[in-house]
């Protein structure tokens, strides 16, 4: 028998370092592997002139260097991959529909092409009015080109189903790791004791509400800290002046780190995970949040409450999340029962193996 082809498209590439979609391609890419799946991820690359080939983790991996930087760069990228990917063999899973308007292509050769439709992201504040266009036509362009759609949260499912028939989107989240222990040296070397600070893990953008966390934070002392994650720029940024500068003593930045052993320490050993993100599907963060066991305090909407579910506490603005920080941060019984919780979500929903099993039974049916 053949063994089943598969073509990964959408992310900068594998091994991943940048962000969810590449751990998520990670993650499928080496399950299938071991499933008998011979699979091809398509990675980015900053140096070189040539088009070339290697193999990870038996992952056959195509290098495409581009020149161009930021967004550009991401599209002549993903305009190349499609153009190797549709003068081979096999299934194409394209992550994300930034670029969706290239998957006329599979269209015109007859090639199968599932499509993650991820979040809604010309809704995002961040994006011009330029780039809110670009995405709301190729948001259109990927339901329309799709032979199938997979939203990664019943709400992106609900938002899709506006677009397009129901019997063209598959729900299935996205997946994290258990995490039971970890090394209390990492903490040490941030100057950070274990359950004695909580944790936000997001770009410094306003949709993320950062500012409205750290000013409900700095409004008195807690005796513990609020450990914020990512890359600030004090001088040419307004949003991060703001951010920086409504922070207390006990708010400390770190800035971005990308070592994901280190990041999962940090989450596992805070004694609250924080996450303000108002919009999007499942976000990759919040779920690696359920698997550290975290107690969870998040923006109150549609899309986080699915994911964390009624064990979490939840804010809308400022003042609401300080009264949360009031009620949480020095009660150990409601933080242990929403640890609970938090296990329980992520164990019933949102484990590897479930989400992977899933994503391989809707690839079978169109190989």
């Amino acid at each position: 028998m053949t063994r089943p082809i598969l073509r990964i498209l959408g992310t900068r590439g594998i091994p991943a370092q940048h962000g969810g979609f590449e751990t998520f391609a990670e993650r499928l890419a080496l399950y299938l592997v071991g499933k008998g799946w011979g699979v091809t991820v398509y990675c980015q690359e900053d140096d070189g002139e040539q088009i070339f080939e290697d193999r990870w983790n038996d992952v056959r991996l195509v290098h495409i260097p581009v020149r161009q930087q930021g967004a550009c760069g991401t599209i002549v990228f993903d305009w190349i991959s499609t153009l190797h990917a549709a003068n081979e063999p096999g299934l194409v899973l394209t992550l994300g529909y930034n670029t969706a308007v290239f998957c006329a292509l599979y269209r015109l050769k007859g090639i199968a092409n599932l499509i993650n439709m991820d979040g809604i992201e010309w809704q995002r504040q961040k994006w011009s009015v330029l780039e809110r266009a670009w995405l709301y036509l190729n948001e259109r362009m990927g339901c329309w080109l799709g032979n199938h759609l997979i939203a990664d949260h019943p709400e992106i499912k609900r938002h899709l189903v506006s677009r397009v028939s129901e019997s063209k989107i598959t729900m299935i989240p996205y997946g994290a790791d258990r995490i039971d222990v970890a090394d209390l040296a990492v903490t040490a070397q941030y100057g950070l004791m274990p359950s004695q600070y909580a944790l936000v893990i997001a770009r410094p953008e306003p949709e993320n509400s950062i500012l409205e966390i750290v000013l409900a934070f700095s409004r008195k002392s807690y005796g513990m800290k609020l450990v914020v994650l990512g890359q600030y720029d004090y001088e040419n940024i307004l949003y991060h002046r703001q951010v920086l500068d409504a922070a207390s003593d006990e708010v400390v930045f770190l800035g971005a780190i990308y070592d994901k052993q280190v990041v999962s320490v940090l989450r596992f050993h805070s004694l609250l995970y924080v996450h303000g993100h108002q919009v999007g599907g499942t976000n990759p963060s919040l779920v690696e949040a359920l698997g550290a066991g975290n107690p969870v305090l998040a923006h109150d909407n549609c899309f986080n409450r699915w994911v964390a579910g009624s064990g979490a506490q939840y804010f809308i603005d400022e003042q609401a999340c300080a009264e949360q920080f009031d009620l949480l941060l020095n009660n150990q019984t409601k933080l242990l029962q929403m640890q609970r919780e938090s296990i329980k979500r992520h164990e019933e929903i949102f484990t590897w193996e479930k989400v992977l099993g899933e994503y391989e039974e809707l690839l079978k049916q169109w190989v």
